[in-house]
Order: C-alpha cells, then sequence, then structure tokens
C-alpha cells in the first residue's frame, strides 16, 4: 500500500466515522476494504493528527469520533457541503450579533478549500437566489449561550424586564424571523410567560435548581404570546379557506390558523390599526366572517366604502370600470 493509498483511506475512514455516530470495527474494515488490523493502525493515525476517535471494547463495541479540545478538519459529502454553504449564506443575514460576520468568513473558507464543480453550483445558486431580511432585532450570542445553559441545567434565571425585576425558571427559547424569545415559568406571578430576549436587561444565572415541570409546547406558547399580547387589538376571523391554505400565507409569526372543519378555518392575528387589520385579511383573498372584534366590521364597511368610491371614479377619459358581474 503506497502513502497515497493509506492516506486516502485514512481520510475514508474519517468520513466514516463523521457519517454517523459508532462503528464496529468489522463494519469499517468492510466498507474500506481492509482487514480489521488495518483499521486498528488507522485509527491510531488519526489519534496521532489530533482526532479523539473513542474505542468501546465488548461485543456491542466499537469506534465512535468523540469531541475533541479543538476543532478538527470536517469532511462533508457534496450533499453537506452545498447545505452547509446555503445556510451559512442565511446566517449571514441573521438576528445573533455578530454572526453575520462569523457565517461569511466561514462562508469564505468554504468556498477556497471546495472542488471547482461545488464551487460553481454554490455561486450558481447564490446568483440565483435573493434573501428577503425584515426587519429584525440583534441579541447578544452570550445571552443566548447563558440562557441555553440555564435551560439545559434547569437553574432558575433572574433579569430585569419592562421595568420589573424577574425570577423565571426558562424552559425553552424560541426564535422567529425577526426576534427571539424565552418561554419560562415566572415564579413570582405563577404562570408561563414569554419573554423578547432584546428586552432583557442583567441577565444573571442563579445557583438555585428547580424541578422541571410540565410545561405547554414552546412554540405554540410562543406563537400565541407573539399574536396577541403585543397588540391593542385580537382580531379572530372565520375563513372559507382550508388551514393549510392559510398558513401558507400567514407566517406563524404572524397569525395562528386554527383548524374549523368543513373546509374553514379560524385566523387569530393581532394589530394596533383595525383599518390595517382589514385591508390584511381582505388581502388574503377568501370570503371572511368577523368574530370579534365587533370594531373590525366597521372598519371593514369603512374600507369597503373606499373601494367603491375609488372604482366608481371615472378615468381620465370620463370612462368608468364596467361593474362586476
Amino acid at each position: 500500500m503506497t502513502v497515497e493509498g493509506t492516506t486516502e483511506r485514512v481520510l475514508r475512514l474519517l468520513a466514516l466515522l463523521q457519517r454517523r455516530p459508532s462503528w464496529t470495527a468489522a463494519e469499517l474494515a468492510a466498507e474500506l476494504g481492509v482487514t480489521d488490523r488495518s483499521v486498528r493502525r488507522d485509527v491510531e493515525r488519526l489519534r496521532a493528527l489530533g482526532y479523539p476517535v473513542r474505542a468501546a471494547p465488548g461485543v456491542g463495541g466499537g469506534y465512535r469520533l468523540g469531541a475533541g479540545t479543538r476543532l478538527p478538519p470536517l469532511l462533508l459529502d457534496d450533499a453537506e457541503a452545498i447545505a452547509t454553504a446555503v445556510s451559512l449564506r442565511l446566517a449571514a443575514g441573521g438576528t445573533v450579533a455578530g454572526a453575520g460576520d462569523a457565517a461569511l468568513r466561514a462562508l469564505a473558507k468554504l468556498d477556497q478549500v471546495m472542488p471547482p464543480r461545488l464551487r460553481a453550483e454554490v455561486r450558481a445558486l447564490r446568483g440565483a437566489t435573493d434573501i428577503l431580511v425584515g426587519p429584525g432585532v440583534e441579541v447578544d450570542p452570550e445571552l443566548l449561550v447563558k440562557l441555553a445553559r440555564a435551560c439545559r441545567d434547569a437553574v432558575r434565571v433572574r433579569f430585569r424586564y419592562a421595568g420589573r425585576e424577574r425570577t423565571v425558571e426558562p424552559v425553552r427559547m424560541v426564535a422567529t424571523s425577526r426576534r427571539w424569545y424565552l418561554m419560562a415559568w415566572d415564579v413570582d406571578r405563577g404562570d408561563w410567560r414569554t419573554f423578547r430576549l432584546d428586552r432583557m436587561s442583567g441577565v444573571a444565572a442563579t445557583t438555585w435548581r428547580f424541578r422541571p415541570r410540565e410545561h405547554p409546547d414552546p412554540v405554540a406558547h410562543v406563537q400565541r404570546s407573539v399574536t396577541a399580547s403585543p397588540y391593542r387589538y385580537l382580531a379572530r376571523v372565520r375563513l372559507r379557506a382550508a388551514a393549510d391554505r392559510v398558513r401558507e400565507l400567514v407566517p406563524p409569526q404572524v397569525g395562528r390558523v386554527e383548524d374549523g372543519g368543513d373546509g374553514r378555518c379560524v385566523l387569530v392575528v393581532g394589530g394596533d390599526d383595525l383599518d390595517r387589520l382589514a385591508v390584511h385579511i381582505v388581502r388574503l383573498g377568501f370570503d371572511a366572517e368577523v368574530l370579534d372584534p365587533p370594531e373590525l366590521r366597521e372598519a371593514a364597511a369603512r374600507l369597503a366604502r373606499g373601494l367603491a368610491t375609488m372604482a366608481d371614479s371615472p378615468a381620465p377619459d370620463g370612462t368608468r370600470a364596467e361593474p362586476l358581474p
């Protein structure tokens, strides 16, 4: 076996170890077309290069790639390389402070080592794609790590929010395309609450460990909170449309869609201006029945009168639009 052949086999072994959590020596030998003894030698070569390959003895034992003190080079197949490049491109416009620059640096490194054929595919994809990024609010990555550890370790957290000191038992962070939220049990109020991370200050993890309690689904809870609590009005409208069809048009951070049966659904959406709410609901293009609040019907009537006046106004040549059948 030449040095080039040995190097290629070691790289193939590394790729296999990165593909799934655990392999037996026999499985690796079969994949590489070598003996178990050759596998053991190649594992030692990887360890010498700094890769923490762990070995478990016994019948059910095997090899796995463990966590080391530094990040070793990764071997990616074609699909993984393209998916990573696309994900980094999306992360460049994200809501984590500093993550955009880090993503661009990582993307530049990945682009440099990609084979020409993959580089061409990724650049073609980038050239044919635009990213629509809304006005998001950035959060400190250190805050994300601090809260993630508190969720993992079931540790109470204190912070200042809306002018008050809060002590909470954090469960989960939920990210939308624009903001980050924390779902937590509010110790003082005795109920589940949703907190925007960008509005927190003085966040500190305590040494008080709590026993995890039964909790609602974090995504559903945050969705209900962000579609209702920040707004002056909460509208409920029955639409003549299937719930899945409406969900395609209304993002979860904008409104909640409840299945109503018989090809109908109920849209729950919040807003500070009833006239704008009426416009947004009409633009969905479905027959709608206002359930709540009654004032939304008045806003819809104003909108209808305005549209009727606009449709009836004469064109510059004096002609009028033909009435709808």
